[in-house]
This record gives structure tokens, sequence and C-alpha cells, in this order.
């Protein structure tokens, strides 16, 4: 399975060793020698590819299920022989203003460490580097490995929601600034498509709340109790992720409230001037269709000052409509 094992060490006082393809036998040496520990990564293998992983680990099958089909939730489950925790690293692009959600799997067990990942999101390659940098970290065994992973991916939430908080105040001057640059549905239709990402992102963090909890209270297997402080501090942080997410989402249903305001002031505008520019087609088109209807009993017909009388009446009616409607702001 070169193509799906991603790397694959044993770890001796902290200590990275190069294992062989022989799961079962790096795997019994790890237990036998003590204070060593078997990390195994690998990238959406298929149910044939993780066969032998899950034989060889004895994972269970309901957890090698979620393994295999992702599109799992942020979850910590407890079996007897392992733990099984689903994290989604998130990405985004900030030129498409588009939040990516991937899926990371993590299997801890006596002396292992299976990880899993389905999509391109994926923070091991640089925690895996970390760790290896800090053997006195990797002593403490696979409940290292899960801290430092589950710390990575929400650190990297706290910095995906300080660049969605800038794009958001960008939007917001551009909704309330007094000279409209764009087209109002154009923003309106970003605004909308900018509250989906904050619900994709909300996705990933919201249901991650729950197994950081478990993680900082004693009883969880394969996680040392000096471990717990760690948890604690990480939950601190998706804590203050969280708290970004939910003022992002309340900020942005804010700014379309207030958008949609507007879009109803500027319209009540445009039909006010409307009605004024219509109003004052009204007048004289009103006297000019009376005097155009040419009865013969009309005496202003054969007055000779009814024509300028008449356009001056006109003249006198449109600028004092106009003068009304501009001071009361028709206009």
């Amino acid at each position: 399975m070169p193509g799906v094992i991603v790397d694959c060490a044993i770890y001796r006082e902290g200590r990275r060793t190069d294992c062989a393809a022989d799961f079962s036998g790096a795997l019994e040496a790890a237990r036998a020698e003590g204070h060593s520990f078997l990390w195994l990564g690998m990238y959406e293998p298929t149910e044939e590819e993780f066969e032998l992983v899950t034989s060889e680990f004895a994972l269970h099958p309901l957890a090698v299920e979620d393994a295999l089909n992702a599109h799992q939730r942020p979850k910590l489950e407890v079996y007897d022989d392992s733990l099984f925790m689903v994290l989604k690293p998130i990405t985004y692009d900030i030129q498409a203003d588009t939040v990516t959600a991937s899926e990371l799997m993590v299997f801890v067990g006596d002396s292992f460490v299976v990880t899993v990942r389905h999509g391109e999101a994926s923070p091991l390659a640089a925690v895996r580097h970390r760790l290896e940098e800090h053997p006195e970290i990797l002593r403490h065994g696979p409940g290292a490995v899960l801290y430092a992973v589950s710390d990575a991916v929400v650190d990297h939430y706290i910095e995906v929601a300080a660049e969605l908080q800038v794009d958001l105040e960008e939007l917001e001057a551009e909704v309330f600034a007094p000279v409209r640059s764009r087209d109002t549905r154009n923003t309106a239709a970003e605004i909308y498509s900018f509250k989906r990402e904050v619900l994709e992102f909300r996705r990933a963090t919201g249901p991650l709340a729950e197994p950081m909890t478990r993680l900082q209270n004693p009883g969880v297997p394969f996680v040392h109790d000096h471990a717990r402080p760690f948890f604690r501090d990480v939950d601190d942080h998706l804590t203050r992720a969280n708290e970004s997410v939910e003022g992002l989402d309340r900020l942005l249903s804010d700014i379309l409230a207030a958008h949609l305001a507007q879009m109803g002031v500027r319209q009540n505008d445009d039909m006010r001037k409307i009605s004024a520019w219509a109003a004052l087609a009204a007048v004289p088109t009103l006297i000019a269709g009376i005097y155009g209807m040419n009865f013969n009993d009309m005496p202003e017909l054969k007055w000779h000052l009814g024509y300028p009388v008449i356009l001056v009446t006109m003249v006198i009616i449109e600028v004092s409509l106009y003068r009304l409607f501009k001071r009361r702001g028709w206009l």
C-alpha cells in the first residue's frame, strides 16, 4: 500500500525509527520494548487497503466504517481496545472566499496511533515534524500525539476565524458605504455565500466541544492523567474559535438585515422620485389636455392673452411643485 501509507514509524523514547511493512511485527516490538509506540499515517484508504490495518491493530468495526466512509461529525468514541476521534481541519481560500473542511480520524490504542485523513487540509506532516524535534513530548506516548494533532487543528481554527473577520469587516464597509460600488443583488448574494462558509466552519468547531470536555476528565483510556491540563488548553482555544464563529454568524445576520433594510429605503426613495416627476409631468399634461378638447363654449380660446397666461401658469405650478418636492427630499 505505498500510495495509501503516508508515513510509518516507531518512536522509542521519543526517537523516530522507520518501520517495515509488517505492522504486526512492528507493533509487537513497540509493545515489548516499553516506552515505544507505532504511528501509522494513511490517506483515503479503501476497505481492502485498510483490512490489514484493521486486523493487525484490532480496530473496532464501527470505527473502521466511520474512518472509511468519512462525512462524520467531530466526535470521540471509546472502545475496549482503542480510542477513535474525528477532527475536521479547515482551510480558507482567500481568493475564492471558500471554507473547505477535510476529515482526520485518529485511532489511539496500546502503543499505537493510526491516523486516516480525507481531503487536502491536514496538519499531520507539520505536527509529526514538530513532535520529532521535541522527543520529550513523544515520550508520553500516543496520548501526546492525540493532543498535538488536536491542538494544531484547533489553533488553525483561530487563524481562519481571524481571516474571516478581516473579510467580514471589508464586506461590512462595502454594505454601509455611502456610495454603492457594486450591484445590490451581488452584495446580497455575497453576504449569503459568506454566511454559508461560516456555517461550514461552525460544523467543524461546534461538535468538537464535547470530545474536548471528555478528554479533560479522568477515566478516558490511553490518555495519561498528566495530559488532561493540555487538553484543557485546547478546549480554551476551541471556545475562542466557537465564540468567534458565533460572532461572525450574528454579524452576518445583522449585516444582511441592514442591507435588506437599505434596499427597502432606497426603493422608497426611488418611488418618491418617480412619483414627484410624475406629478410634475401630470400638471402640464392636464392643462394641455383640457384646452385641447376644442369645445366652442370655452371663452379662453378667444382670448388673445390666453396662450401666454396658460404657459406662465404652468411654469409657476411646476416651479412651486419642484421646490416643494425638493424641500421634502423627494427630488
